[in-house]
């Protein structure tokens, strides 16, 4: 870029010229002309000294040498004003990743240089990110007509991609974002039911289905919701630059149902595994859901059961969810798919083989879900299927199943066994934890305000 000419003009100094020589008249002529007009400056000075002094309430003050004499104004030069060159405007774009996208393609479509995404995926931290792209991550583009100036992706919640341009290429660097984590509690008290009192509250959709899924193995929220039952929770907020960006974890619940208390509180070990237990350490979870959807029970274990279909008395060996089609069903327990396909009256069907000769079985479904094949094996809560109206039904629903070494129990009423408890090494360290949290707990319990509301809903 050519530099701008100093505005300074008169810094430049032309190289000295002889003088010329003056005229011995021209000197005469001055020294003559210069004798009349000292007599009218020494008239005038008299002139001066005669007239009375002017009264001042001034104060006097010292007078310099020379001070009868105007100080001389300094010159003043009127400068050209500095024009900087603007500051370049460059283009910005979004990226957004959908299923079945690259950023070739992506590059290619905004006309974006091909040449400058190759030389960022051969830098370390830019690699990395590229090669882990997935539907949902957005790239946010600094460029000069398709000339790439900067890039930007954020990779998770505390840290994020940045890549600029310099001289000597391009320089990728992980750019931290730091969050600060804020605590909230609230309750509420059901009237029909949890997401309608979770609502109310202040509860995110999150945090309400957080709470059925904490305390799912003691409450079916379907058919064992009283009115006035209450429930107490403390959860994380995450901010970020002041802003709020997200909930984070639930800390501690409490659920209040037909009297009786259910409490669970969040502890992560050194591994990050997070999960919930009672005051005691006890695992909140058991080893089988209570429900693999959270539906209605159109129809309970009844051996004397009128068959809709056939119009005969025929045993009804399970519980039967009324749901819409497509709805997921969710895996009762840790297992291994031991059936899946058509059998009978069944229609599409699964079957899982659990630990203490326990199976469930999961009937009438639409589709399988697409990791659910013979033999495979499945979580606690990961979707084997979907609802529907496959073989001897009249809508859709779940028919689902329990069995004790082959015999069919009620699985709404089948004493589930207990998952293991917090482990030894963690047990100090978990109830040392607890102890400040429930007291935190109890004093929200008991404030006024929170007194105050819960006598206004009786």
């Amino acid at each position: 870029m050519q530099r701008p000419v100093s505005p300074l003009l008169h810094d430049y100094k032309p190289p000295p010229q002889a003088r010329p020589k003056k005229s011995r008249a021209l000197q005469w002529f001055v020294v003559g002309l210069g004798i009349p007009l000292l007599g009218l400056v020494l008239i005038s000075t008299v002139d001066r000294t005669d007239r009375p002094a002017v009264p001042s309430d001034a104060p006097e003050m010292a007078a310099s040498p020379g001070a009868d004499i105007a100080a001389e104004e300094p010159k003043v030069f009127a400068a050209t004003p500095l024009v900087l060159a603007p500051e370049p405007e460059y283009e910005t774009l979004t990226l957004t990743i959908r299923r079945g996208d690259t950023l070739d393609q992506l590059f290619r479509s905004n006309q974006l240089d091909l040449g400058h995404l190759a030389q960022i995926a051969r830098l370390e931290e830019a690699g990395k990110l590229f090669r882990r792209i997935k539907p949902g991550d957005v790239f946010e583009i600094t460029h000069d007509e398709g000339k790439l100036i900067r890039m930007h992706s954020v990779l998770n919640l505390t840290s994020a991609l940045q890549v600029e341009r310099e001289e000597s290429g391009f320089k990728a660097s992980i750019v931290e974002r730091p969050i600060e984590i804020r605590k909230r509690m609230a309750h509420g008290v059901i009237e029909s039911s949890l997401f309608e009192s979770g609502a109310a509250a202040g509860l995110s959709d999150k945090h309400i289905m957080n709470i059925a899924g904490i305390f799912a193995w003691d409450v079916d929220f379907v058919l064992d919701i009283r009115s006035g039952d209450s429930y107490y929770v403390q959860w994380e907020e995450i901010w970020q630059d002041d802003e709020y960006v997200t909930d984070g974890e639930i800390i501690v619940a409490e659920f209040n149902n037909d009297g009786r208390q259910h409490q669970a509180i969040r502890f992560v070990d050194k591994n990050g595994r997070t999960d919930y237990y009672t005051p005691e350490g006890d695992s909140v979870r058991k080893a089988f859901l209570r429900s693999p959807v959270d539906f209605r029970v159109s129809s309970s274990f009844n051996p004397n059961r009128l068959h809709p279909v056939l119009k005969t008395r025929r045993p009804h060996r399970g519980v039967d969810y009324a749901a819409p089609s497509g709805t997921p069903i969710k895996a009762a327990g840790d297992g291994k798919v031991i059936f899946r396909g058509v059998k009978s009256g069944y229609g599409n069907v699964v079957i899982l083989q659990h630990g203490g000769n326990i199976t469930t079985l999961y009937a009438h479904m639409s589709r399988f879900a697409s990791k659910v094949r013979n033999g495979s094996r499945v979580r606690q809560g990961q979707t084997i299927g979907y609802v529907g109206a496959t073989g001897m039904v009249t809508g859709a629903h779940l028919h689902y199943e329990y069995r004790l070494n082959g015999v069919h129990r009620n699985p709404r009423t089948v004493e589930l066994p207990q998952a293991e408890p917090i482990a030894a090494e963690y047990r100090d360290q978990f109830l040392a934890a607890a102890g400040p949290i429930l007291e935190e707990l109890e004093r929200y319990k008991t404030s006024p305000s929170v007194k105050l509301a819960l006598a206004d809903s009786d």
